[in-house]
């Protein structure tokens, strides 16, 4: 196991999840307006 690519995978894991949360919350509050 590499934990450099480990580190990356999880880092990138990790801005995807917060790339989604954010489109979510934009299209809830695009609804709301």
């Amino acid at each position: 196991m590499n934990a450099a690519g480990n580190l990356v995978y999880l880092g990138g894991a990790l801005v995807a999840a917060a790339l989604l949360a954010y489109l979510l919350v934009a299209l809830l509050k695009a609804e709301d307006l």
